[in-house]
């Protein structure tokens, strides 16, 4: 069976938080994973200091995510954007930089 990392949703309406998950591909978003892996926050939160831009908590388990990218785990766009920032996985659409 097709194995896939992606993301399950919590939290409350209007503040969701999501679980970036490692499960079987035909199971519902929010049934019960094979393994958690990290969280991502999307809502931004001002910096402690009060300077600077806002940013999104994420939290990643980097040496599980490339067992599970190394024994064939598929990412869905939204995971493989995000395991990019961390660098483990090239950017699947690149930003075009204005000069």
């Amino acid at each position: 069976m097709v194995v896939k990392l992606r993301l399950a949703r919590f939290g409350v309406r209007h503040a969701p938080v999501y679980n970036i998950v490692v499960a079987h591909a035909r199971t519902a978003r929010d049934s019960r994973p094979l393994e958690v892996i990290g969280t991502y926050d999307p809502i931004p939160k001002p910096p402690a200091d009060g300077i600077g831009r806002p940013v999104k908590d994420i939290q990643l388990d980097t040496a599980r995510a490339k067992y599970w990218i190394g024994v064939g785990a598929q990412p869905t766009d939204t995971v493989w954007r995000l395991l990019a920032m961390f660098g483990l996985l090239e950017p699947k659409w690149p930003v075009a930089r204005i000069q």
